[in-house]
């Protein structure tokens, strides 16, 4: 269900468009036309509601995904694309005001969406650019290599790839990083796209222009939309915020925008993917697309409700760290990106709130979607199933853990408050769409 797209020509100064949707067709599923019934309705069309979808129709379940716009372009669509269970420095962090085995819990969920991911495009025998990679979190300064050494301690202990070095391919010196090995990378949209198709037919189906605008918790559960209403057994919300929000997510996340970057180079780019423990961090990784070889660079992270300096000079940021470190000969394209971030650093995957028994949510994923979106269509399709997962303690949105500071997240809330609960509890909010940057 897919409509060509003519390629947009190389310029620095166009409107800024994602690398993903740049070089794949726009979708053209039909919107929901009346009242349906299912076995499960999966409100959201990215990752994590694809992968949940997908799932629950292999294992013989209908399902009814409900887009409020087109899938795949929202968060999903505008990320860098990292497969990895390394999500900069969260190993040491986890065991300390986590457990030992609720980190591991994380670590092998991560760990197992990326071969998920990999079997399903050999299944699916979809040319996405699925690639393995070793994954490094560098330290910046020499103030960083304890706590990056730590990390790798920790990460190995929990029985990831991981380990020390003071040996990269970068074009410059840092004083040490911890790697993972057998980490990946890839086109998510290609392979997502693929992933919808599998999911539309045999009474399954992907509806695009379909908002989602209440849920009924009950027995059976209802999906009110703009068009009509679905009914199911269960319902996942796995939206980029819970527009369904009985549990008070919105006082536990706070929202962050970062810029992303395109570039081709004069040689070959690293082979490795990375992320600093700078503040904001940086990131990089090779990529290749339609033959054409290209270095995704991006950081300049910061709290969404923070307005200065304007959006050029973020942009303009990310080329100067490019232009310092690689031999930069064009901006191919350049894109935003937006996502929520837990005050406890683990997303929120399970049962939605408390007498919702089958309602389920997936949220919160700071920045690390890819893995962790997978991860979550993993869990949550386990538990509408057979009502469990043996990663499902970690993420489940019920926790309470004082141990996490929740002072950053109190001061980053007061800035867009105002603004983001209106937003967002009205699932109006598009945050990763190109316009709302030029």
């Amino acid at each position: 269900m897919t409509a060509e797209k003519p390629r947009a020509e190389s310029s620095h100064g166009r409107p800024p468009e994602s690398l993903w949707l740049a070089t794949t067709p726009e979708t053209d599923y039909e919107p929901l036309a009346d009242g349906l019934e299912v076995d499960t309705v999966v409100v959201g069309g990215g990752i994590t509601g694809l992968t949940t979808a997908d799932r629950l129709t292999d294992a013989g379940r209908t399902v009814a995904v409900l887009e409020a716009d087109r899938i795949v372009e929202s968060t999903t669509g505008h990320t860098t694309a990292k497969l990895t269970s390394q999500h900069g420095l969260v190993y040491d962090f986890l065991t300390s005001k986590f457990d030992d085995e609720r980190a591991r819990q994380y670590a092998r969920a991560n760990e197992a969406a990326i071969d998920a991911v990999e079997s399903r495009i050999d299944d699916l025998g979809v040319n996405c650019g699925f690639e393995r990679l070793p994954a490094y979190v560098y330290a910046a300064s020499s103030d960083d290599v304890e706590t990056v050494r730590s990390e790798a301690a920790a990460a190995a202990d929990l029985g990831l790839p991981a380990s020390f070095t003071e040996t990269t391919d970068l074009p410059y010196d840092v004083p040490g990083a911890v790697r993972f090995d057998d980490q990946a990378q890839f086109h998510p949209r290609k392979y997502l796209l693929a992933v919808a198709e599998s999911v539309h037919g045999d009474g399954s189906h992907v509806f695009e222009k379909t908002r989602a605008l209440d849920v009924d918790p009950g027995d059976p559960c209802e999906v009110e939309t703009e068009r009509g209403t679905v009914t199911a057994d269960d319902v996942v919300v796995a939206t980029h915020f819970p527009f369904y929000d009985r549990n008070g997510y919105f006082a536990r996340m706070h929202p962050e925008q970062a810029y992303l970057l395109a570039v081709r180079l004069r040689g070959d780019p690293p082979e490795g993917m990375y992320y600093s423990t700078a503040s904001p961090a940086d990131t990089f990784r090779p990529c290749t697309v339609d033959g054409e070889e290209l270095l995704i660079v991006g950081g300049q992270g910061h709290d969404a409700g923070e307005n200065h300096p304007p959006t050029s000079e973020r942009y303009r940021r990310c080329e100067a760290f490019a232009r310092e470190h690689f031999d930069v000969e064009s901006v191919e394209y350049r894109w935003s990106t937006h996502d929520y971030f837990p005050v406890d650093r683990v997303p929120f995957v399970g049962r939605a709130g408390p007498g919702q028994e089958h309602v389920y949510v997936g949220t919160g994923f700071k920045g690390w979607g890819m893995s962790n979106g997978v991860a979550a269509g993993e869990i949550l399709s386990e538990l509408v199933l057979t009502g469990d997962s043996p990663w499902a303690d970690v993420f489940d949105p019920l926790r309470f853990e004082p141990g996490a500071s929740a002072r950053r997240f109190v001061e980053g809330n007061a800035k867009v408050g105002p603004t983001a609960s209106i937003t967002t509890r009205t699932a109006t909010f598009t945050p990763c769409r190109p316009s709302a940057h030029t």
